[in-house]
């Protein structure tokens, strides 16, 4: 087979790779609490994560972004949600949400301890609930079809060539 060779410049698109992590309430609520981030670049919390440098597979870029961020070091295959950005509201792009999944108690104290970047002010564990007083509206539309694919197990397995990513 033979690969097609692109003539034209394709055009410039951001991608940004977020993860959706929970963890159990150690309050004992019984609602699952997710991880937000508070950056100091916008206003409301976010997902974790951040942009793809070239030629970064993208499920490298959401965990090391995740990593960075949080300390925390999860194997991503699983993607829960596209977010298509206009180039009239922000620069145009793509933004992945990865499947997290739930982590321990001990992980999530853990990530309480850890000291984020300088250019994120706070971790945060937010129970559904909470999320939209906490979010801006297209962040919290964001996690919600997220939150909603998990629950429904409605994720789509990333392939890089077509070959699915193995776990780890």
């Amino acid at each position: 087979m033979s690969r097609i060779l692109l003539k034209h410049r394709p055009p410039a698109r951001r991608s940004g790779h977020h993860v959706f992590v929970l963890t159990e309430d150690p309050d004992g609520s019984g609602e699952p609490l997710v991880l937000l981030a508070d950056p100091v670049h916008q206003d409301g919390f976010t997902l974790p994560g951040g942009s793809a440098e070239q030629d970064e597979l993208p499920h490298l870029a959401a965990r090391r972004h995740l990593d960075t961020q949080t300390g925390l070091v999860l194997g991503l295959r699983t993607v829960l949600t596209i977010d298509y950005v206009p180039a009239a509201e922000f620069p145009e792009g793509l933004d992945f949400v990865y499947a997290g999944g739930t982590v321990t108690p001990q992980q999530a104290q853990a990530v309480r301890r850890h000291e984020p970047p300088g250019d994120i002010r706070g971790l945060h564990w937010v129970p559904q609930s909470r999320l939209r007083e906490v979010m801006a509206d297209d962040q919290y539309r964001r996690v919600d079809d997220a939150w909603d694919a998990w629950d429904h197990g409605a994720c789509l397995p990333l392939l890089i060539r077509g070959v699915p990513v193995p776990v780890g």
